[in-house]
């Protein structure tokens, strides 16, 4: 007999061999129809393996996070299986799982989504089949003879090393896979082709092109019913799309990956700059401002030149070399160094809104998300080494309310020494644990990623989650012992003695650029009152009520609200139609009887209209509003 040991701590005994199968079922049919695989002893492996001596298991049902890749990694094979009764001469590559989804590249002839209808019906006959998949293991050189006829599959089985290969079968399909795999394709039950480009094999372009065919999956057709409506949400919100309908920014051939901002983006960017500015000064911090472009011989110092080279834009000036700056560290090292400090200063928290550039390859850069040039909201906090934890607690609490502002959730991560570092252990070991000791205290859960950690430090990330659940990294915290010793930075003790500051590389936004664009999809354009880069537009419903709303967008402007007079002549409801298509949040209809009564009829972004309301009754709930940055538009509730 053999002894199961489960993840509560329960042993059951079993007669050897024994498969997971088995085991799901001795404890109910129910659990058995929803196990998809599980781990042994840590490995993750296909529901039929067999056990044959003591060990720890944990059954993988659908419920668990590992299922949806196991199911994914499983789809691929259903779908090349349906391309090949298909297209016989087809010859397959790989087929990986990958974020949202799979792909499987093809060598076989060109193929659209008009296509796709006839595939998914093919997957929908092997799905019913409920074909059994299972592993088998042989030689490399029986796999070579296996895939003789198979030029890509072969060329993978020849940069193997040899052993055991292992294949997976499902009927008359057989692919070269390390698994798992689902125990047969009828669980693949909501599965959808998505779309197909070209790629070349090996990402070589002197190599063959192939199809590269996309799809997903999930267990049931609800999750996949969800999952579209997402995708369809997530390209309502583009925030190119967006910023290209609202003027907010656009990019030119002439500059790329180089935003420019229009006048209605930069209302956005300063509504960004001012709450932060608030909420820095409240904090104790103060704003610095650091040259752009800085001497090769700095960058060295720092260890840039040697660790970051390769993304950095360089010049030469007088016969000398010099560097576009890609952070704004090495800047905020001078300023400190600029002259002397006393204990009784520290903690200095010195921040700055700095331009920096990147060389980002052309292929990646995507709208306001990746850019070659973006500004960083930087800071750079230089401390004792008692002040470490006190300083990061605020931190975590500085970040926490910029982001509730925005209505965004956030969870946080620890990152560790990576493999290309500078600094000592004891230094990466201190600083990892300063960050670690004010996690705990912060007391909310957080992950670690270890060798994620920058080249100078280990770093507490905010990775922010926006309405679509999406999430995004943004606000960082590195602790860094390195580049205080790298430039000699000091500070006089208590007892006289130069000593070495500590010191925290910190953002919130990241970058502003990206930051604004994630708030365009956040928001889906419609922007919060404070921020909207026209808070009200004043409709005159005839053309001999436009001087009396110019009028009244005068008193408006001068009481500090940002408001515009659509003087078209046009009818009431186109107006009001595309002000809403411009999520202008508040509509003012100016008809004879609010002139005469001196009042305004304020019609809201979602439809709700409040008449008889004064002007200064208006601009008293507007400026209240904004004042309190608030995220809903209840103005008069």
């Amino acid at each position: 007999m053999i002894q199961i040991t489960f993840p509560d701590g329960s042993i059951k005994a079993f007669e050897p061999p024994v498969t997971g199968e088995d085991v799901a079922r001795s404890i109910s049919e129910g659990l058995a129809r929803n196990a998809v695989a599980m781990e042994v002893d840590g490995r993750l492996v296909d529901l039929y393996w067999t056990i044959d001596e003591d060990a720890r298991v944990r059954l993988i049902t659908v419920k668990d996070p590992e299922a949806l890749k196991i199911l994914r990694h499983s789809a691929a094979h259903v779908m090349a299986q349906a391309i090949l009764r298909l297209y016989p001469d087809a010859k397959l590559t790989i087929g990986p799982v990958v974020e949202g989804g799979f792909y499987y590249d093809i060598d076989m002839e060109p193929l659209s989504e008009d296509d796709f209808p006839k595939i998914e019906a093919e997957i929908a006959k092997i799905v019913k089949e409920k074909i059994p998949i299972r592993r088998q293991e042989v030689s490399k050189q029986k796999a070579k003879e296996f895939y003789r006829d198979e030029p890509y599959k072969l060329e993978m089985i020849e940069d193997l090393p040899d052993g055991t290969i292992s294949f997976y079968n499902q009927g008359e399909f057989t692919d070269l896979c390390r698994g798992p795999h689902l125990p047969h394709t009828g669980f693949v039950k909501a599965i959808k082709l998505m779309k197909v480009s070209g790629a070349y094999w090996r990402a070589d372009q002197s190599k063959a092109q192939l199809q590269r065919v996309y799809g997903t999956a999930f267990f049931n057709k609800k999750e996949l019913d969800e999952y579209l409506h997402f995708l369809e949400e997530a390209k309502r919100r583009n925030h190119r799309k967006i910023g290209e309908a609202q003027d907010l920014f656009s990019f030119h051939d002439e500059a790329p990956g180089m935003a420019f901002i229009h006048p209605k983006g930069m209302v956005v960017w300063n509504m960004l700059l001012d709450y932060w500015r608030v909420e820095h000064q409240a904090a104790g911090y103060v704003e610095t401002k650091t040259p752009i472009i800085l001497k090769r011989v700095l960058w060295e110092r720092s260890g840039h030149w040697e660790n970051y080279r390769e993304n950095m834009y360089t010049t030469a000036v007088d016969d000398e070399e010099y560097a576009i700056k890609p952070m704004n560290c090495p800047g905020g090292m001078l300023l400190y160094r600029s002259r002397h400090h006393s204990y009784r200063e520290l903690p200095i928290r010195a921040a700055e809104i700095g331009l920096v550039h990147r060389h980002e390859l052309s292929g990646v850069l995507s709208g306001l998300f990746r850019v070659r040039a973006f500004h960083q909201d930087d800071a750079h906090l230089f401390m004792m080494p008692d002040q470490i934890q006190k300083e990061i607690l605020d931190l975590l609490r500085l970040e926490e309310r910029i982001y509730h502002t925005f209505g965004l959730g956030f969870h946080l991560e620890l990152s560790t020494r990576p493999e290309k570092s500078i600094g000592t252990d004891e230094q990466w070991e201190q600083a990892t644990e300063g960050l670690r000791s004010a996690l705990e205290a912060y007391g909310q859960p957080y992950q670690v990623n270890e060798g994620d950690g920058a080249f100078y430090g280990p770093k507490i990330d905010f990775h922010i989650r926006d309405a679509l659940g999406r999430t995004w990294q943004c606000g960082t915290i590195q602790l860094d012992m390195s580049l205080p010793e790298r430039f000699d930075l000091t500070y006089v003790d208590r007892d006289n003695e130069r000593r070495r500051p500590i010191m925290i590389h910190r953002t919130v936004y990241g970058s502003i650029e990206r930051f604004m664009g994630i708030l365009v999809e956040h928001f889906a354009g419609k922007f919060p009152l404070w921020m909207a880069p026209v808070q009200a537009v004043l409709l005159p419903i005839n053309d001999e009520l436009v001087g009396y709303a110019r009028e009244i967008n005068g008193v408006l402007s001068q009481a500090g609200l940002r408001t515009e007079v659509d003087d078209r002549s046009e009818s009431l409801n186109k107006k009001i139609r595309e002000a809403q298509l411009q999520n202008i949040p508040l509509m003012l209809t100016i008809g004879a009887k609010e002139k005469e009564a001196g009042t305004l009829a304020v019609r809201t972004l979602d439809g709700k209209v409040k008449y008889g309301v004064s002007r200064e009754a208006f601009i008293e709930a507007v400026t209240d509003h904004v004042r309190q940055r608030k995220l809903e538009l209840d103005l008069f509730e």
